[in-house]
């Protein structure tokens, strides 16, 4: 998505997805019922299309589905959908000629991408709107950008050389079945998310050092006796983080029995929010690699090493989702609703829940450092010559507002669900709607921890000489190289979407690496 690496499709892949074409090719020989090959989809789907129609099927099901709204999707996730889209229809389940994912792939290749408006997906029959509009481009339709450009889908098609496609039966449902929008955003949040939490670790270990914190809470024996796997990873990372460092053993003899909650529990918080992302990435690893179309193809062992071969293959009728014979040579056409997007939406929720508490302990954290009532011998607000300047006054304001707007966006979108198609998609998931609460709250999370990285390399210069540990030390300075010292008020926007620019890229986390 990022980094533009050429991808294709692999040999094997390519001969399963013969396989389950020649399946579909054959029911249209022969004239026979199958939902969505041979007839409309959703309310419609009793009723019969000739074979004549079927190519005209495949537009009529794009265009009338391409209904998006709002803003549109930025340029990674549409090729983290592009990507998505092809490597499951490449699981062979599908039955869409290799054409069309060797046409996906080019577009990724060469960089033509489909602009898709945000809003208009319910989660169920996956996210349709959003990956019709795809859809579009793929067969010369809709709107694209290329080199810079906005063009028409056949204009950005063309001048990237790439020959659009003549979709043929069930290669448009194929297309827009699925949940590739919403898995999309919630893969990159998830990388996003990764990177945060362990920029977490830095920051919260530099503040507590900068508030003169005690490392007993850290005590590898108080995590052993509570054994999740994401609070033993943080409490080690602020034992690693804190080694050596001058101001903490400065004071590892004082009075001091406990820190307050957000400094003492950062392992219980942060680690939870590391378990949470790593029940996240499996739902996503698994949904990454799965058929999420409707209906399936599924081939039958022989036509899978002979995907030429013709063969009969058994009708399918919809309403009792059976086929009416079996037939173990060519294989069967069968309906479910692997497309229905609750595993990711709850998923979505949860990460979004997660990240919202990353955020919140760290405004706690940015309080600390700036209320001159909890800050022991640090200047009110971290401000030099208090009262003339203001400091972080403000900038404490700023991470209390964004996070009482996580607060707000963290309510679970997979609760609702709201009826659909004729009463048909009765029950939906509303995954594409916890995917965009959850980009905000990414976003939101990310300048949040930039503040903290302002507030603590400032609230740190102040014990000098005593310094931080090594590893700090360096963190220290990556924030320094785009975030001078404020010795007297000025305008802190500019530092604070550098430091968010710096958080994104990792290279505060590369403490814990180094």
């Amino acid at each position: 998505m990022y980094h533009h690496r050429p991808v294709l499709l692999a040999p094997d892949a390519r001969e399963k997805t013969l396989a389950s074409r020649a399946v579909i090719d054959e029911l249209v020989r022969e004239n026979r019922v199958a939902y969505a090959v041979t007839t409309g989809v959703g309310k419609l789907s009793d009723t019969r299309i000739p074979p004549e129609q079927i190519r005209e099927l495949q537009m009529n099901l794009l265009r009338s589905h391409a209904v998006g709204v709002g803003p549109a999707l930025s340029e990674s996730v549409v090729r983290a959908m592009i990507l998505l889209r092809a490597n499951s229809l490449a699981k062979g389940f599908s039955g869409v000629r290799p054409l069309v994912i060797d046409t996906l792939c080019e577009m990724l290749n060469r960089r033509v991408h489909p602009v898709i408006p945000s809003q208009g997906s319910v989660g169920a029959s996956g996210d349709l709107a959003p990956l019709a509009h795809l859809a579009l481009v793929v067969a010369g339709e809709g709107e694209a950008t290329f080199d810079g450009k906005h063009l028409s889908g056949a204009q950005a098609m063309a001048a990237a050389q790439v020959k659009p496609v003549v979709l043929e039966a069930k290669e448009a449902i194929s297309l827009i079945n699925g949940t590739q929008a919403m898995l999309a955003i919630g893969a990159l949040s998830l990388l996003a998310a990764e990177t945060l939490v362990d920029t977490a670790d830095v920051l919260g270990a530099l503040t507590l050092d900068a508030l003169r914190g005690t490392t007993v809470a850290m005590d590898e024996r108080i995590h052993r006796a509570r054994p999740h796997a994401g609070q033993i990873e943080s409490a080690r990372n602020l034992r690693r983080l804190l080694e050596g460092s001058q101001i903490r053993e400065s004071h590892i003899d004082c009075n001091r029995v406990q820190d307050a909650y957000s400094l003492r529990c950062i392992p219980q918080v942060h680690g939870a929010v590391r378990d949470t992302l790593g029940y996240c990435r499996k739902v996503f690893e698994t949904e990454i690699n799965s058929a999420v179309d409707n209906p399936l193809v599924f081939a039958s062992p022989q036509s899978q090493r002979e995907p030429r071969r013709p063969s009969k293959v058994p009708a399918v009728d919809d309403r009792r989702g059976m086929p009416e014979k079996q037939d173990p040579v060519s294989g069967q056409v069968l309906s479910g609703g692997n497309f229905h997007g609750e595993p990711i939406a709850f998923a979505l929720d949860y990460m979004a829940i997660a990240l919202t508490s990353l955020a919140g302990i760290s405004e706690r954290r940015i309080e600390r450092m700036v209320n001159p009532s909890l800050n022991e011998g640090l200047p009110p607000f971290l401000a030099s010559e208090a009262g003339l300047n203001s400091g972080f006054m403000m900038a404490q304001v700023t991470a209390a507002a964004v996070v009482s707007e996580n607060k707000v966006l963290a309510h679970p979108a997979s609760v609702d669900s709201i009826t659909t198609s004729g009463n048909k998609e009765d029950y939906v998931s509303m995954g594409m709607s916890a995917a965009l609460k959850l980009e905000s709250i990414v976003a939101n999370t990310t300048n949040v921890l930039a503040i903290e990285a302002a507030a603590s390399a400032q609230a740190i210069e102040f014990l000098a000489p005593l310094k931080t540990s090594a590893r700090l030390q360096r963190a220290h300075a990556a924030i320094r190289a785009v975030s001078a010292k404020v010795t007297r008020d000025r305008v802190l926007a500019q530092d604070f979407a550098k430091l968010a620019r710096l958080i994104a890229e990792g290279r505060l986390a590369a403490a814990l690496h180094e």
